[in-house]
């Protein structure tokens, strides 16, 4: 098995077309098909269902495709980690996070990595932490700010805890102050209106839980936003939100800030990395000084 035949692999797999992937891998689309061949012969299974118009991956060809994709993605990383051993003047970290760590944790960290490093090419990838979990598994990234516990164990993932934060209410202060004094309950919460970040958001999740567990379903004024649209949301008045206490506190201009009454709600923010591969020296310098922050 040649790592040049996983590349035209992946390459009709994602095309299915065997022309337009010889066009995508620069190389005569005769050579790819013979190359194909070959690499059915070696692994004795036809990966592909061919009919003219129409190209198929077969249950032999479905198994391959992670496991190719991840071939060549370690392969990848191998060719930027030995090009970044130059006293890391060049290279690229591909860092994945939730987008409420982009907004509160990351700039400042990142700030100072590009000042002592400004050869090296950050590559941000915002999602939940379910997301980006996937996206370490096949290689597309080489860190990850993720929420714990992960929504699904992985063995494969290495996660080292970085913080923990508290979560806070945050409202307009044009409108009526939740709660009653200086706190608020999550029983307060009942009969506001929240505005609630789309699903798959790490946030969503815990706040709709915590409203569970107090015997109510919390009301939507507006959901579906990210971060920066739902601080948008609750400054026009339409509603309350839970967010980080972090981010209220970097984008808090224009809301009311409130602590949540004890034990209130907290969120432990984790880097993770797969546990069979080393990240790049680059992306261990930024763990680094993410963990000295």
């Amino acid at each position: 098995m040649q790592f040049q035949q996983l590349q035209y692999f992946v390459a009709v797999a994602e095309t299915r077309h065997f022309t337009r992937a010889a066009d995508l891998v620069h190389v005569a689309q005769p050579s790819l098909s013979q190359q194909i061949k070959a690499l059915e012969r070696e692994l004795g299974a036809d990966l592909f269902l061919r009919a003219r118009g129409n190209i198929t991956l077969t249950d032999a060809g479905e198994a391959l495709l992670p496991l190719a994709r991840r071939i060549l993605a370690d392969a990848d990383t191998a060719r930027h980690e030995v090009q970044e051993l130059a006293q890391l003047r060049s290279g690229r970290i591909r860092l994945g996070a939730t987008p409420s760590l982009c907004t509160g944790l990351l700039p400042d960290v990142l700030r100072a990595f590009h000042d002592r490093y400004p050869g090296i090419r950050l590559l941000i990838e915002e999602g939940g932490s379910h997301d980006l979990v996937r996206e370490l598994a096949r290689g597309a990234l080489d860190l990850a700010l993720v929420v714990l516990p992960l929504p699904t164990p992985s063995p494969a993932l290495t996660t080292v805890e970085l913080l923990r934060e508290d979560l806070v209410v945050v409202s307009s202060p044009e409108a009526p102050a939740p709660g009653r004094g200086r706190t608020v309950r999550i029983a307060d919460l009942e009969g506001e209106r929240l505005v609630m970040f789309r699903h798959g958001y790490d946030l969503r999740e815990l706040t709709v839980a915590a409203c569970r567990a107090e015997g109510f379903e919390p009301d939507f004024a507006v959901e579906g936003g990210e971060m920066d649209a739902a601080l948008g949301f609750v400054r026009a008045g339409l509603g309350v939100a839970v967010v980080p206490r972090m981010v209220a506190t970097k984008s808090g201009r224009g809301l009311r800030v409130t602590s949540l009454a004890r034990p209130g709600l907290h969120r432990t923010i984790a880097l993770a990395h797969r546990s069979d591969v080393a990240p790049p020296r680059a992306a261990r310098e930024l763990q680094r000084m993410l963990l000295e922050r």
